[in-house]
């Protein structure tokens, strides 16, 4: 559906139940002044259904999260509108440190490309984004394809030649199309097939239902020997599962292009920008406290026990990388409108 969600329609949506349900933390036995942030719960508000990468980096962190900020914490989850009715919510609460979201910045930028949302980029300020993937064109580990450039050769030969499974209105769906139009691939002829939800394309690359899939590479670590990885999209790859993986950019040299890409998921800790300007107070403790847990040893082992990454990469990096991604993604908008 077009057009935002508006604030009657989210607490209404709420009201009825359909779409959040609440999941509560026990709390530690930290006492704090009434007048200090934070003085009373915090809610974690995750845009997506339980059970994907949010939820589980949720649900590792929040022990974490909660013994530095000495509140109980709960979850909330809210999907919808690929993150537009969690997002118009969040913007809808005051901006008092007492919600925060735990969100794919790159669902945001996607959405905000569309014209599917009111709000505007610059209303989330990131605290930090953990969870950074990049997009990974794959095939089954039987599959007669070898490499990348034969992937190229059979497309601009007969674009119709291949299969290709993605997400619908994607960064992996962008990078793609961005990549075969630079390598001269006529994209109007394609034979794409989406799917709902990243693990779905991971399942239809595995089972052979499409030739090539083009997906976030994290979701494959557990999965490696199904899968035949092709080609990255990255300057350089950020699990060393990959390393011997052909980046685009190496591709692209080798053939004579050069593609536009941006990375893949961006999962992690967001806020409203109107709490880091009008509370500077309660953001700086925020930080601090994400900080601290994110750079726990315990928590980074249990991170690592998910294989969940849990890197201190903090607001300023986050926000840049969120930012470069929403104008990749708005200046390509008619590439996800029409996707």
């Amino acid at each position: 559906m077009k057009g935002s969600f508006t604030r009657r329609d989210v607490l209404g949506s709420i009201a009825l139940g359909g779409a959040a349900a609440l999941v509560g933390v026990s709390a530690p036995s930290i006492v704090r002044a009434a007048d200090k942030y934070p003085s009373r719960p915090i809610k974690i508000m995750i845009p997506f259904a339980p059970g994907g990468g949010s939820d589980r980096l949720t649900r590792v962190f929040i022990p974490f999260l909660q013994k530095e900020l000495g509140q109980p914490l709960t979850v909330e989850y809210m999907p919808g509108g690929g993150t537009v009715l969690g997002n118009s919510y969040l913007l809808a609460q005051k901006p008092d440190g007492y919600i925060i979201s735990n969100t794919g910045v790159n669902y945001t930028a996607v959405t905000i490309a569309q014209g599917l949302a009111k709000y505007k980029a610059e209303d989330f300020w990131p605290i930090n984004l953990p969870s950074r993937d990049f997009t990974l064109g794959a095939v089954a580990s039987d599959s007669p394809i070898t490499s990348f450039r034969e992937v190229l050769e059979k497309l601009r030969k007969d674009p119709k030649s291949l299969s290709l499974g993605m997400q619908a209105a994607s960064v992996d769906y962008l990078n793609l199309i961005l990549a075969l139009r630079a390598a001269g691939v006529d994209t109007a002829q394609l034979r794409v097939v989406t799917y709902d939800g990243g693990g779905v394309v991971r399942n239809a690359v595995m089972g052979s239902q499409v030739d090539v899939g083009f997906v976030g590479a994290e979701g494959y670590l557990p999965l490696m020997s199904k899968i035949k990885p092709l080609v990255g999209f990255w300057d350089k790859a950020l699990f060393p599962e990959f390393d011997s993986t052909p980046s685009i950019v190496k591709v692209g040299s080798d053939l004579g292009f050069k593609a536009e890409f941006v990375e893949g998921s961006q999962r992690g800790w967001v806020i409203q920008t109107s709490l880091k300007d009008k509370n500077p107070e309660v953001y700086k403790v925020l930080v601090a406290a994400f900080e601290r847990a994110t750079k726990d040893p315990e928590a980074v082992k249990a991170s690592e026990a998910q294989q969940l990454p849990l890197v201190w990469y903090g607001p300023e990096a986050s926000n840049e990388a969120y930012m470069r991604t929403c104008a990749t993604c708005v200046k390509h908008a008619e590439l996800l409108r029409g996707s």
